[in-house]
């Protein structure tokens, strides 16, 4: 009998199962699928010469996470790998926002759309210089951050104190309008805004673009050598030095409850594992409280206020295996690693308003990741590994590109979006479409087909809009990883902070489990968690 069941082995999970390993605890995991690794696989799927990510690709979370850090996965095998620039936003006139790690190089191509914006560019990123360890110590710890949030308010008063928090909480529209004269550095925020669910108009969507784009100024948006999957294999490779037990093709159907305590769970086969000390799970909300803890053993008004949980955008994903690299117009474009592809903010704009009203966009802004450009061994020299990704609304009501997708999302209509994805492609790099060697599509039900967790093509576990994150993320008043049975933990991206490959819902499971049973290793555990360098953290290459 182990003492802990983690259900789902991706990455929360296996961060979780690590940290009750180094705690002295003996550890089983139970994977659904064939392999473990969650959101973060790869394959050679498209074409036997191409990696390919089936889905996430670019990690400043985790390069930014204390809690992968104090795993030491660079002994374990895992090395990182950045394109020569992180992010390119092109516009089919030719101009393009570049974010290099390199504040210069970020500046000056701000300062190309408008004079001064630059510096405007060097003050956000001073504020994010004075707050950023406490930013990240409340991120990666757990709700509510007490000490971490009141070290933040101190530096906040330094950063100008409630302008600054009025500037966080903005709409990324108008963040961009009050700080920029170009059409620059709106681009680069409200672009990283959207890899969230974030309409340039919604509240908060400025902060969490300012992050991301700061993340991305500071740690890059660096990748796995090899592929996605190397850093699951990194994972892996550490728990099982330390004893622990990783089962693919196991599906958790049922935990097991007895007197209000989890005491184990029940495979899809018949087979039950019982768990000496806890149980954590690695799944969404509504898998967790819907179907895997039966109704009884949950209040009334946690089952009321489930049906007002709120999933992310659905995703689209297009890999593609290219016979060369991708002939962008705006030649900085062809050194980045991601590519945002929307021409203009209100392109942006006009694209989020589409999905609100349930309607198929007819131009997606697409994320666009050119795999081989961040990580030479991906493919043959001279050739691009790359996909794009693009949202949808879970409940299609139209489709405004007139071409009758409905969101059956059979093998025509999945074509027909595909082509769809590549002609945005094409508008700002004529000739790609000449360049395809071989395509996958994946989706909304096959990326829910390969992860459970991806409900609907749903990647963040959940909407990051403020209604559901905080004290309010999962459910109100559940912002901790302690659910309503006892020994039962929250360890997946449904939880506090949320969506990204960084760890911290895992780490905060695990960290509660251990709190609950007393363990003797949960002052070493403490440590690991809390320890961060003030003067800045080591980026994944070395700078």
């Amino acid at each position: 009998m182990p003492d802990a069941v983690v259900i789902g082995a991706g990455p929360n999970g296996l961060v979780a199962a690590n940290l009750l390993a180094d705690a002295g605890w003996s550890v089983e995991v139970l994977e659904e699928q064939s392999e473990p690794g969650g959101a973060v696989r790869h394959d050679r799927g498209v074409d036997p010469a191409f990696v390919s990510d089936l889905f996430s690709s670019f990690y400043p979370l985790a390069a930014a996470s204390p809690v992968l850090r104090g795993l030491g996965l660079e002994a374990h095998g895992l090395r990182w790998s950045h394109a020569p620039r992180v992010l390119a936003h092109p516009l089919t006139d030719g101009r393009c926002a570049v974010l290099d790690r390199g504040i210069d190089a970020t500046a000056a191509s701000l300062d190309a759309f408008a004079a001064g914006d630059g510096d405007a560019w060097r003050r956000l990123h001073g504020v994010w210089e004075q707050l950023r360890a406490d930013i990240l110590d409340a991120l990666f710890t757990p709700f509510p951050p007490l000490r971490a949030t009141a070290r933040l308010a101190v530096r906040l008063r330094g950063a100008g104190g409630l302008r600054m928090a009025r500037t966080l909480v903005l709409p990324v529209r108008r963040l961009g309008s009050e700080e920029f004269t170009g059409e620059g550095g709106r681009l680069l925020l409200a672009g990283n805004a959207l890899h969230a669910d974030l309409a340039p108009e919604a509240a908060g969507s400025g902060g969490f673009g300012w992050l991301m784009s700061m993340l991305g100024q500071t740690y890059g948006f660096p990748v796995p050598v090899g592929g996605s999957g190397a850093l699951t294999d990194a994972l892996v490779r550490r728990l099982r030095a330390r004893g622990g037990v990783v089962r693919c093709e196991r599906r958790v159907e049922r935990i097991v409850v007895r007197d209000g305590r989890a005491v184990g769970v029940r495979t899809a086969d018949g087979d039950s594992v019982a768990a000496r000390r806890a149980v954590l799970a690695d799944v969404s909300v509504p898998a967790l409280y819907g179907s895997l803890v039966g109704a009884e053993h949950l209040p009334a008004q946690l089952l009321a206020d489930l049906e007002r949980f709120e999933w992310d955008f659905g995703t689209f994903k297009v890999d593609w295996a290219l016979d060369a690299r991708v002939p962008w117009q705006a030649e900085a474009a062809r050194q980045a690693g991601t590519v945002h592809l929307a021409d203009g903010l209100d392109e942006l704009t006009r694209f989020a308003a589409q999905i609100a009203t349930g309607a198929v966009p007819d131009r997606p802004f697409a994320l666009f990741g050119q795999m081989t450009t961040a990580d030479p061994v991906r493919s043959p020299h001279g050739t691009e590994s790359a996909w794009a990704y693009t949202h949808v609304p879970r409940r299609i009501t139209s489709d405004a590109g007139d071409e009758g997708l409905t969101g059956a999302w059979n093998t025509k209509e999945q074509e027909v979006m595909a082509d769809r994805v590549e002609r945005q492609v094409e508008r700002f790099a004529p000739g790609f479409r000449s360049l395809i060697r071989a395509r996958r599509v994946l989706a909304p039900p096959t990326l829910q087909l390969l992860d459970r967790n991806l409900d609907g093509g749903a990647i963040n576990g959940g909407t990051t809009a403020l209604h559901q994150q905080l004290v309010f993320r999962p459910l109100p008043g559940s912002g901790r990883p302690e659910t309503p049975v006892r020994g039962l933990f929250l360890a997946s991206a449904g939880a506090h902070p949320g969506g990204g490959v960084h760890g911290a819902p895992g780490a905060n499971a695990a960290r509660a489990a251990l709190r609950r049973n007393r363990a003797p290793g949960l002052h070493r555990l403490q440590h690991v968690l809390t320890r961060r360098d003030r003067t800045g953290a080591q980026r994944p290459d070395g700078r």
